[in-house]
């Protein structure tokens, strides 16, 4: 078994944080009417797609009868829904609905993974759940080695993206970068180009505030950067990716 792989079995054995444990537990339990047939995963979410990837998506937290349902990122509910469209629309998912793990979704030189990894109540985890769960995700970071993007879903993700290359060493702009759809931030040659994008949430579709073109737009950027930091110019591992 891989190093990678090792890590995302522990982390779905995660009972870290008390409020969290509980729940997602009590969500399980109270199920979704639509859902009542299923078993809920109600276990921390592991990070979706290849370590090798060169995109990396930062989310906030699993969704209640989305994730913590299906145990995968962003897969069961209307976030993801837009989440999958676009991926596939630019080249880095092979199909644009993910339904439940085994329906075929995979995703092409891109990964997802999130700050907190259970569902909390009124999807806000306190900081201190935020900076346990800082752990796994440092960790990861470790093991993508190959990764040149990062698309920072919502302002917690990107704050925290930020907050994280603060402590690997990253060369973080001062005053530090304040979030925004489409911000760039840049940290010099041996980390990643961090791209702000509003989260795929219900409250920022159905208002207008994101728009399909604009979520495009992002991950037509993110292919840009890809293209324009070459294979060969290797992400130094002092640096933490």
């Amino acid at each position: 078994m891989s190093e990678f792989a090792r890590l995302q079995e522990q982390l779905v054995d995660c009972r870290r944080c008390p409020r969290l444990v509980s729940w997602r537990e009590q969500v399980a339990a109270k199920k979704r009417a639509a859902y009542a047939g299923e078993e809920y995963w109600a276990r921390p979410v592991p990070m979706l797609g290849d370590h090798t990837a060169r995109l990396l998506m930062i989310g906030l937290a699993p969704g209640a009868h989305g994730s913590n349902r299906t145990g995968r990122m962003f897969t069961g509910d209307r976030s993801g829904e837009w989440l999958f469209r676009a991926l596939y629309r630019a080249g880095f998912a092979n199909r644009p609905v993910a339904q439940h793990r085994g329906d075929g979704l995979q995703l092409l030189d891109a990964a997802i993974t999130a700050i907190v990894r259970c569902v909390p109540p009124a999807n806000r985890p306190k900081p201190v759940e935020r900076d346990t769960c800082a752990t796994w995700l440092e960790q990861e970071l470790d093991l993508c080695g190959s990764v040149r993007v990062i698309v920072a879903l919502g302002g917690m993700a990107f704050d925290q993206t930020l907050r994280l290359g603060l402590r690997r060493g990253w060369e973080v702009p001062r005053p530090r970068p304040r979030f925004g759809h489409g911000v760039e931030v840049e940290f010099g040659s041996v980390a990643p180009v961090v791209i702000g994008c509003y989260h795929p949430s219900q409250q920022n579709t159905f208002t207008g505030r994101l728009t399909e073109p604009m979520l495009d737009a992002v991950f037509a950027r993110a292919s840009e950067l890809m293209a324009g930091r070459a294979d060969d110019t290797p992400v130094s591992p002092a640096a933490g990716i």
